[in-house]
Order: structure tokens, then C-alpha cells, then sequence
């Protein structure tokens, strides 16, 4: 019996050491995603799933078709140069995507040995699996409609949704959890709306900024590359909009934070509010550098991942807030827990 429950816990901790290294991963994606648009090289494979017709990227021009212009000139907007750093930038991104699949569908084997103990953690994981099956295709729709932004923010939007599956499965895979007694059932309730709202904000605001970067393409596009410093200012309406609605943001964000650090928590409670301040003010550093300092193409991504890294961070406390919490085992007076 000892023997069985052994090989079951060694089980769960290889699920959870797996999710959350696919989490990783799919973070590192989108990154990865945001370093190709931010560079320009989401058509340096003109193509899918092959690149200029080869499943090895050509690094030099010699490797080429003779009529390549002609073949994929208008899909490369223009840019009839062969450009080798913009090819294996999109190319390394979509390997990544593949490798983050294949993480994806070892995290649903291995929650199998939840289904008879959680089986939410397996429909998490199947979820997650559908999703990354569903945005690997979305990745061909966008270079088959070069870049289309409607497409762009899909397969953002996807991402997010992966993210969430892979840590709902990992918060509840981490076993039973208690909360400490907060006060009023009203007041629990209300922590959980304004938590809720902080995310739908975050969310409002991401895709704002999805409207601001799509703003900012159409202005590259008349432009170009070389004149970075002047982007901002031929921004229309959008830019206004998302950098205002930063302070909502913020704003939210410490109400959040204070009330989390009010209820004096432990465990995921005690470092979550101090690392979810960090992202925000690291965000909106980089949205104001990007602002003011010709948009520097190493922080597109950067503040995109922080953004995702926020909304994560809150995805998180809601899980915890609903069923999660500290460990009963690590708090000495048990008549202060209350499970939810």
C-alpha cells in the first residue's frame, strides 16, 4: 500500500515538475512571437510548414529558387532582398512551437494519473492540447493571410487561453489547500469579483494593445524600419487610449495587492502581490521607454511577455482564492483556516 501511494506522488510531482515546465516554454513562445513581429520577420517564411519551399531554411541567397521574387514577392511585402536573420527568427519560433506541443501532449499523458482522484486536471490538460493543436494551425492562417492583425490577435488570444489550462492544471494538482478566515462569506466574495475585474481589465488592455501595435504596422509600413523615433506621433487615437488606460490599470492592480497583502496570507499568497507589482511597474517602464525613445524593438517583446506574465499572476490568485491557498500543515492554529 505504501509502495502504491509512493509511486503515485512520484507520478503527480512528475506531472507537476512537466506542467510547469511547459508553462515555461509557453512563455518562451510568446516571446519568441513577439521578437518575430517586432523585428519584421513574420513573412521571412513566405511559406508553411516549409520555408522558401525547404524544411531547412536556406541561409544564403545561393539556396534560393532563381525565380523566388517572383514566387514570393508579394508575400514578402515588398522586401525582395533575401533577409537570412528574419528567416530563422520566424523559423526558430516556429520550432519552438513545435517542441512546445510536444510538451504539451506529454503534460496530458502523464495527468492521466489524476483521473481517478481529479479528473479536472485532465480535462485541463486536453484542453490545453486542442488549444496548442488549434493555435499551431492559426500560425499557417496567419502567413496565409500575411499577417492579417484580426489573425494576429487570435493567435495571441490562444495562447492566453493555453496559458490558463496549463496552470489550472498545476495550481489544482498541488493537493488540498486552505485559506485563512477572512472575515465575512460577502467579503470573500467580493475579493473574488474585484480579482475577476482586474483580469478583465488586463485583458481590455492587452488587446488594446494589439489595436496600438496593428496602428503601428500600418505606420511602418509607410515609413519603414529607419525611422523609428517617428512612429509614435503618427500613432492615431489608440496609442491615447492605451497609455490612459495604464493608470486604470495600475490603479486596480494595488487595490488588488493591498488586499491581498491585508489578509496577511502565506505560502503562493505571500510572494504573488509583490511579483505581480514588479511585472505592472516593469510594463509600464517599458511601454513608457517604447513611447519616448523611438520604440526600441528589444522591448516590444519584453512588454508584451510582462503583460501576459500579469495576467497570468492573477489567473493564479483567482485559482487560489476559489480552492487554494497555504498548506494547513505549515499554519500552527488550524482554528483560523477556513477551506473554500
Amino acid at each position: 500500500m505504501t509502495n502504491s501511494a509512493s509511486l503515485i506522488d512520484k507520478r503527480e510531482q512528475r506531472f507537476q515538475s512537466l506542467v510547469f515546465l511547459t508553462i515555461v516554454l509557453v512563455y518562451l513562445l510568446i516571446l519568441a512571437g513577439g521578437i518575430v513581429r517586432a523585428t519584421g520577420s513574420g513573412m521571412g517564411c513566405p511559406d508553411w510548414p516549409k520555408c522558401f519551399g525547404r524544411w531547412v531554411p536556406p541561409t544564403e541567397f545561393s539556396q534560393l529558387p532563381p525565380n523566388y521574387r517572383e514566387i514570393y514577392g508579394v508575400k514578402l511585402k515588398g522586401e525582395v532582398e533575401f533577409n537570412a536573420v528574419k528567416t530563422w527568427i520566424e523559423y526558430a519560433n516556429r520550432l519552438l512551437g513545435v517542441l512546445v506541443g510536444f510538451f504539451v501532449f506529454g503534460t496530458l499523458l502523464a495527468s492521466l494519473t489524476y483521473w481517478q482522484k481529479k479528473r479536472s486536471i485532465v480535462w485541463a490538460s486536453v484542453a490545453a492540447f486542442v488549444l496548442v493543436g488549434a493555435n499551431g494551425w492559426l500560425g499557417s492562417r496567419v502567413v496565409a493571410t500575411e499577417l492579417a492583425q484580426y489573425m494576429i490577435t487570435a493567435h495571441l488570444s490562444l495562447a492566453i487561453l493555453v496559458v490558463f489550462a496549463l496552470l489550472f492544471a498545476l495550481v489544482c494538482s498541488r493537493g488540498n489547500y486552505y485559506l485563512p478566515v477572512v472575515g465575512q462569506s460577502s467579503r470573500r466574495n467580493g475579493m473574488r469579483w474585484l480579482l475577476i475585474g482586474v483580469i478583465g481589465l488586463t485583458l481590455t488592455q492587452l488587446l488594446l494593445g494589439t489595436q496600438v501595435r496593428g496602428a503601428l504596422d500600418a505606420v511602418i509600413k509607410q515609413v519603414g524600419y529607419s525611422q523609428r523615433e517617428n512612429w509614435i506621433s503618427q500613432i492615431g487615437l489608440e496609442f491615447y487610449i492605451h497609455r490612459s488606460f495604464s493608470l486604470v490599470i495600475l490603479a486596480v492592480n494595488l487595490l488588488l495587492i493591498y488586499q491581498l497583502r491585508k489578509n496577511d496570507r502565506v505560502g503562493w499568497f505571500k510572494w504573488i502581490p509583490g511579483v505581480l507589482l514588479l511585472f505592472i511597474v516593469l510594463e509600464i517602464l517599458t511601454g513608457v521607454i517604447m513611447a519616448y525613445f523611438g520604440v526600441p524593438a528589444l522591448l516590444q517583446p519584453i512588454h508584451l511577455l510582462l503583460s501576459i506574465g500579469v495576467i497570468g499572476l492573477q489567473f493564479v490568485t483567482v485559482l487560489l482564492w476559489k480552492e487554494a491557498g497555504v498548506d494547513i500543515e505549515r499554519v500552527p492554529d488550524k482554528s483560523r483556516l477556513v477551506k473554500i
